[in-house]
């Protein structure tokens, strides 16, 4: 069996190699994507360990791992870094440190969602930056609109609203610019329903999903979501874990017997902390406790604030709420 420490980056690697049966160490660079695969399909023993520090980029390379039977670590990046004593950085040495950890039992390692969790992660993030993309495009329409005198806000995309803005007399680039705008913006609307439709069947396949939507305010796109970052609650001792874990505490700078404390640390996934922000302003207007708890907090602090302070208490009411279908679940 192989120890394999890798230094990964997009279009190379660098793995430091410990052979257990020879007790010898090799270094080697290897680029992306043919020579990995050569290296890993035909050299590599099964039932080898390779270690990584979390990244993007890496889908392939877990693939090709799961493939040829060598199990994969993935470390946190912050805390393999952190216990890096020398100033000195090279590819070579960031390789050969991750095989220390990983052979002194120190490796940090994280937990990894299953490729099929990703994946609809990846029909989540697809869905939210198409509805960013519509904005813009509603904003350009908006633009003309107002231009020719003509302010209708959400009059504008009804059917007597559209008639109206689609008589207009513009310039010739004028007109052919809202001739293609008001095509995209249907060919979005098309997408975005037809994501919406794969999203909610997604979400009927997961009990923990249907359970979270009962909570007022919370539609399937929060609650899926929330299901697929934090995975199983187990992993998370208290609700102060979860909040951290997805980077609504704030920084703290404290010592010497005094108190620094910032703004919100933003770790961890940017996608949950906005969704969790703008499901709890939703939530704020159908949940009683909820909604006294963001009057407070706005007279208080200001209504940004108040917003981030309650989507972290939403976040808490989420884990608490799957924490408890699993207790259900068990009995």
């Amino acid at each position: 069996m192989w120890i394999i420490g890798c230094d990964f980056h997009p279009s190379f690697e660098v793995v430091a190699i410990f052979d257990n049966r020879t007790k010898q160490m090799q270094v080697r660079r290897l680029g992306h994507r043919a020579e990995a695969e050569r290296f890993y399909r035909q050299e590599v023993p099964a039932g080898s360990v390779v270690g990584v520090e979390a990244c993007g980029f890496t889908q392939w390379f877990e693939q090709l791992l799961s493939e040829v039977g060598v199990e994969l670590w993935m470390g946190d990046a912050a805390q393999i870094r952190a216990t890096v004593v020398r100033s000195q950085k090279t590819d070579r040495r960031d390789a050969e440190h991750i095989l220390r950890l990983m052979m002194e039992q120190r490796f940090p390692q994280v937990w990894m969602p299953t490729a099929e969790e990703r994946d609809v992660r990846q029909l989540l993030l697809h869905r939210h930056k198409l509805v960013r993309v519509r904005t813009q495009v509603k904003n350009q329409l908006h633009a003309l609109a107002l231009n020719q005198g003509m302010q209708k806000k959400r009059q504008l995309w009804t059917e007597q609203g559209r008639s109206e803005f689609a008589a207009l007399p513009l310039m010739p680039y004028a007109d052919r610019r809202r001739r293609e705008l008001l095509e995209m913006l249907d060919r979005l609307d098309e997408q975005i329903e037809q994501l919406n439709e794969a999203g909610k069947a997604e979400a009927e396949k997961r009990p923990d999903v249907m359970y979270l939507m009962q909570q007022p305010g919370v539609g399937w796109q929060t609650a899926l979501a929330m299901v697929l970052t934090l995975g199983d609650v187990d992993r998370f001792p208290s609700a102060k874990h979860v909040a951290s874990y997805v980077g609504l505490i704030p920084r703290e700078d404290s010592s010497g017997g005094k108190q620094r404390m910032g703004h919100i640390c933003k770790q961890g996934s940017s996608f949950m902390r906005f969704l969790l922000v703008e499901a709890g302003q939703s939530v704020a207007r159908h949940d009683e406790e909820l909604k006294q708890d963001y009057r407070r907090w706005s007279m208080r602090c200001g209504r940004p604030k108040a917003k981030v302070a309650v989507a972290r208490k939403l976040a808490v009411k989420l884990y608490w709420m799957l924490r408890e279908q699993k207790q259900v679940a068990q009995r």
